[in-house]
C-alpha cells in the first residue's frame, strides 16, 4: 500500500468572530462612526432605489442595502492614502471610503453632517443620475464611480475586471514603501473569473499589499453559490496561492473591522496579500426596487431570516447595551440621513405638471460627448523634436532595429525612474525572445519584471500602475494575438479609462508587440493588431519602420499621457540604419506621417515593413509613386494634412498592408479617406492586403495568406491601368 501523508497549505485560513468582550472594548467614537456611515449609506441607497423606481435613474441601480457592514467595517479605519476599487455594486464601498476621507475624525451620532458630507452624497447621487456635477461628469453613472483624492480608484461594470488594476496600485504602493494598502471588492460571481485568480497568483508571488475582499452575498444575479462552485467557502481560494485568508460574518461590522485590522497588519508589514470573505446578503434583486423573491430564485422566508441579522440593527443593539447611544439618538440619526437625501435629491429635481424631473440645466451638454476621449498632447510642447531628414547631429551607422529598441529603452529608464518593463521572459534569454530588452535587467534589476503567462492579469496590473501616476509601465505581448486573452483589460479597461471616468484621467501606458507574419508561427501567433486597436479610440498607435523613427516614436509613447500601442515587425528587427550617436532623447510627435519617396502617379499609404516593400516594387516598375509611411495609425493620429496634400497631387490611392482582410486596418483608412477626398480621386481607392484566413504553418499556405511584393505589383499595375497608363 502506498504511504499517504496529509499536506498542509502554506498559508493560514481563519474564521474571525467577535464576542461581548470585543464589543465592550469598542472605542465609542469608532462605534458611532460605523453606525453613522452605515445609516448614511442605507438612506442613500434607498433614495437611489426611489429615484430608479420613478424612472429618474437611467440604467441599472445595483443597490447594496444589507451589505453595509462589510464596506464600513473594512473602510472605517483606512488611511486617507489607502485605496479601493470595486465592481458594479459599489455605492456602499465608494461612500464608506469617501466618508472616512471627508470626516477623518469620525462622525458622532449627534453631530450635524458637514458640508463635505453633503457634497459627497450629492456628487455621488449626481453621478448615478448622469449629471454634469457628478464625480465623472455624468459619464460613469452607477457603475463607474471614481474619486482619486479620496482613494477611490474607480468602480467597474465588468465582473472581476477591476481586480488586476487594484494589484497595479498595490505594486506602486509597495515600491513607494509607505505602508499604504489597496482593497479590491468583488462578489461571489467574480471569484471564478480568470483575471481574479491570475491576479491572486501574481499578488502573492510579488507580495503586494492587496486585500481581495469577497462580498459573498450568496447569488450571482440569480445563480446560487452551490450552482457555481463545489467549495462554497470562497476564502479557500487563498490556500491555492499561499494567501492568508479570513472568513467573517459580513453582517457584523465589528467582526469585519477586526478581520480588516488583521489584514492591514499583514499587508503593511510587507507580507503580501490577504483574502477576506464576508458572508452577507443583498436585500434586493440584482438591480432595481424588487426583492429577489419577486423573481422566484429566493424565498421570502430566506430574505426575512437575513433581515433579522441586519448590520445596522446589530450595531445599534450593541451600542445601546453599552449606553453609547439611546433610542432617540438612533431615530434622530435615521431622520437626519433621510432628510439629507431628500434635500440633496430635491436640489437636482423640479416638478413640472405634477411630475418630477431632473432639472434640465444639470445634464451634461451634448457637445461634451467626445471631450477628453484622449489627452490634448500638451506634454509634447517643450519636448525636443527631430526627424532624420533634418537631423544635424552625429550619427551611429548600421544600427540594427532591435538594437535601437533596447538602446532607447535603456536611455529612457536612465532618465525616468518611473518607467518599468513587464512581460513574459523579458528578464531572461539575453533580452527576451528577440533581444529587445538586452542589458536592461542587469542595468535596472528592480524595474524589469518577468511575468507569469497571465496577459489578462499583468495588463490590468499595468493599468493600475499607470492610473496611480507614479509608474509608467511598458508591457510586452510576445505576440499580438495574445491581446484576445487580455481583451477585457485592453479595451474595456485601458481603452475606455480616460473617457469613462470623466475625460481627465491620465493613463500613461505603453504596450509593445511584434507582428510575426512570415515567421511560420501560424494562425494564433501571426496577426496584425492595428485594425483592431484602431476601433478602440482610447488607444494611440505608432508603427516605426526605421531605427531612427523607432527611437523618436518610442520616446513619444513614453511621454504621452494616453495608452500607446507600439507595433513592431520581425522582418524589421535585423534591418539596419543610423540613429543619433549619443542623443536618444528626441521625439517624433504623434500624428506625423513621412513622405519617404515623392511622386505624382499614385499615393501609396503603408506602414512597418510594407513601406520599404512598396518603395522597392514601385521603383522596379518605374511607377512615380509617392510612398507615405503613416507611422501614427489611430484615428486621431492620422496625418491628414500630409495625406490629402499627396492625394491632391496624384488623385490615386493605393493602401498597402500585409495582413488578412478580416482584421484589416485599410478598410477603416479607406472609408475615412473616401469621405475626405472623394472629389479629388480619379478612381476608387484600391487596397493590397492578405487573404481572408489567418496565416498557416505551411510555407506555401502562409505565403498565400499574406500580401507580399507580387501583390503590391498587381495593385500598382491595376491602378495605373485604370488611370489610362498601363505598365508594360
Amino acid at each position: 500500500m502506498p504511504k499517504v501523508s496529509r499536506l498542509k497549505p502554506s498559508s493560514e485560513w481563519k474564521q474571525i468572530q467577535v464576542d461581548s468582550s470585543d464589543w465592550a472594548s469598542l472605542d465609542p467614537i469608532l462605534g458611532q462612526t460605523m453606525l453613522a456611515h452605515m445609516s448614511i449609506i442605507r438612506a442613500f441607497e434607498e433614495k437611489v432605489l426611489d429615484l430608479a423606481g420613478t424612472g429618474l435613474v437611467h440604467g441599472p441601480a445595483h443597490s447594496a442595502i444589507g451589505q453595509e457592514g462589510g464596506a464600513v467595517g473594512s473602510a472605517v479605519s483606512m488611511r486617507p492614502t489607502d485605496q479601493i476599487n470595486g465592481s458594479h455594486r459599489a455605492h456602499h464601498q465608494f461612500l464608506a471610503k469617501s466618508l472616512s476621507y471627508v470626516a477623518p475624525d469620525g462622525i458622532r451620532v449627534r453631530d450635524e453632517f458637514t458640508g463635505d458630507v453633503r457634497h459627497l452624497v450629492k456628487s455621488t447621487l449626481s453621478e448615478i443620475m448622469g449629471l454634469a456635477s457628478g464625480f465623472c461628469k455624468g459619464r460613469g453613472g452607477s457603475m463607474h464611480l471614481r474619486w482619486p483624492e479620496a482613494g477611490n480608484l474607480g468602480t467597474n461594470a465588468i465582473v472581476g475586471g477591476a481586480v488586476p488594476s487594484a494589484a497595479g496600485a498595490a505594486w506602486a504602493h509597495k515600491r513607494a514603501g509607505k505602508g499604504d494598502v489597496v482593497y479590491t471588492y468583488f462578489g461571489d460571481g467574480a471569484v471564478n473569473i480568470g483575471s481574479v485568480l491570475e491576479t491572486m497568483n501574481i499578488a502573492s508571488a510579488w507580495k503586494l499589499p492587496l486585500c481581495f475582499f469577497i462580498e459573498n452575498n450568496q447569488y450571482a444575479v440569480s445563480t446560487t453559490l452551490e450552482e457555481s462552485t463545489a467549495e462554497t467557502r470562497l476564502s479557500a481560494r487563498g490556500l491555492a496561492f499561499g494567501i492568508p485568508a479570513f472568513r467573517v460574518d459580513g453582517m457584523d461590522a465589528l467582526a469585519v473591522h477586526h478581520a480588516s485590522t488583521m489584514a492591514d497588519e499583514i499587508m503593511r508589514n510587507d507580507n503580501g496579500p490577504v483574502i477576506i470573505e464576508a458572508d452577507l446578503y443583498r436585500y434586493f434583486h440584482q438591480s432595481g426596487v424588487l426583492p429577489g423573491s419577486a423573481f422566484g430564485y429566493r424565498s421570502k422566508d430566506e430574505e426575512a431570516l437575513w433581515r433579522q441579522r441586519d448590520p445596522i440593527d446589530q450595531i445599534v443593539k450593541q451600542l445601546q447595551l453599552r449606553q453609547i447611544v439611546g433610542e432617540k439618538d438612533v431615530e434622530t440619526l435615521r431622520q437626519r440621513c433621510v432628510l439629507m437625501m431628500e434635500e440633496v435629491s430635491g436640489e437636482l429635481l423640479e416638478e413640472v405638471d405634477g411630475k418630477k424631473r431632473i432639472i434640465p440645466s444639470l445634464w451634461p451638454q451634448a457637445d461634451f460627448r467626445d471631450v477628453g476621449l484622449r489627452g490634448d498632447l500638451s506634454e509634447f510642447h517643450d519636448a525636443p523634436k527631430a526627424e532624420f531628414d533634418t537631423f544635424s547631429g552625429p550619427l551611429k551607422q548600421d544600427v540594427s532595429f532591435i538594437e535601437a529598441v533596447a538602446a532607447v529603452m535603456h536611455r529612457a529608464m536612465q532618465k525616468d525612474e518611473r518607467i518599468i518593463l513587464m512581460g513574459e521572459d523579458i528578464h531572461k534569454l539575453r533580452g527576451g525572445t528577440h533581444g529587445a530588452t538586452c542589458g536592461l535587467k542587469e542595468a535596472f534589476p528592480d524595474r524589469v519584471i518577468g511575468t507569469p503567462i497571465s496577459e489578462n492579469a499583468f495588463t490590468g496590473i499595468a493599468c493600475g500602475m499607470a492610473a496611480d501616476g507614479r509608474v509608467r509601465p511598458v508591457i510586452e505581448y510576445m505576440f499580438p494575438d495574445f491581446m484576445w486573452v487580455a481583451a477585457d483589460q485592453v479595451f474595456n479597461q485601458i481603452g475606455k479609462y480616460r473617457h469613462m471616468f470623466g475625460g481627465d484621467a491620465d493613463l500613461p501606458l505603453v504596450l509593445r508587440t511584434k507582428i510575426s507574419i512570415g515567421a511560420g508561427y501560424g494562425s494564433q501567433h501571426s496577426m496584425d493588431p492595428v485594425g483592431v486597436f484602431a476601433t478602440s479610440p482610447g488607444w494611440r498607435i505608432v508603427a516605426p519602420s526605421t531605427p531612427f523613427d523607432y527611437v523618436g516614436l518610442m520616446n513619444s509613447a513614453l511621454l504621452c499621457r494616453d495608452p500607446v500601442l507600439v507595433v513592431e515587425h520581425v522582418d524589421l528587427y535585423k534591418t539596419k540604419g543610423p540613429i543619433p550617436d549619443g542623443d536618444l532623447d528626441y521625439v517624433i510627435p504623434l500624428g506625423r506621417a513621412k513622405v519617404i519617396r515623392p511622386g505624382r502617379d499614385v499615393t501609396v499609404l503603408a506602414y512597418l515593413n510594407m513601406v520599404e516593400e512598396a518603395r522597392n516594387v514601385a521603383e522596379s516598375l518605374g511607377v512615380d509613386a509617392e510612398i507615405i509611411d503613416l507611422r501614427s495609425l489611430d484615428r486621431a493620429g492620422l496625418d491628414w494634412e500630409t495625406i490629402e496634400q499627396s492625394v491632391r497631387k496624384t488623385s490615386n490611392v493605393l493602401i498597402v498592408e500585409q495582413g488578412p482582410i478580416g482584421t484589416s486596418y485599410g478598410g477603416i483608412l479607406a472609408t475615412e479617406l473616401q469621405n475626405r477626398c472623394f472629389d479629388r480621386l480619379d478612381q476608387p481607392i484600391k487596397r493590397v492586403h492578405g487573404g481572408e484566413a489567418s496565416p498557416s504553418i505551411s510555407k506555401v499556405l502562409e505565403a498565400a495568406a499574406f500580401a507580399g511584393p507580387h501583390d503590391i505589383e498587381l495593385g500598382l499595375r491595376d491602378i495605373m491601368k485604370d488611370s489610362g497608363r498601363p505598365l508594360n
